[in-house]
């Protein structure tokens, strides 16, 4: 490990929302479930989530076992997901996505992600970062399925 690396990773804010993860109780019954795991970390997340028939999310849970980082991420998204619309899921994470990789100067307009400057140089570490963001972009196109009016766009 590189010095001063966990001071920077993991700092107080990434370990404060690492251990208050919002809706962290799996839904009964939702339209879409989706599982995530990171291949380079072994990190993975569990996403439940409802659209109403306008194509926003109405219900949400997960399940999280990763790296305080992936934790962290799981905690905003949960934070800010109410109400979201498809689009707005896909976008955060490929702003994050962008981010983490230097391809854009901002993590985009969701809540908190400037929290992960720190990790951008570390490629290991963006597969959990990034896993929320993926499975909830995955579930809810996998709603939008089960209920055709939440496919125009949002």
């Amino acid at each position: 490990m590189l010095p001063g690396m966990t001071e920077t990773l993991y700092n107080t804010q990434i370990l404060r929302l690492a251990a208050s993860i919002p809706h962290a109780v799996r839904l009964d019954g939702p339209q879409a479930s989706v599982v995530r795991v990171s291949p380079i970390c072994g990190s993975r997340v569990t996403v439940d989530l409802d659209l109403d028939d306008t194509g926003r999310v109405v219900r949400f849970g997960q399940e999280v076992r990763a790296c305080a980082l992936g934790q962290a991420s799981a905690a905003l998204l949960g934070t800010h997901i109410a109400g979201r619309s498809r689009a707005e899921i896909a976008a955060a994470r490929d702003a994050l996505a962008a981010y983490l990789k230097g391809e854009a100067e901002t993590p985009g307009d969701w809540p908190g992600l400037e929290l992960f400057a720190p990790a951008r140089p570390h490629k290991a570490r963006h597969g959990s970062i990034l896993l929320a963001f993926q499975a909830a972009a995955q579930a809810a196109d996998e709603a939008a399925v089960i209920n055709p009016a939440t496919l125009a766009p949002a």
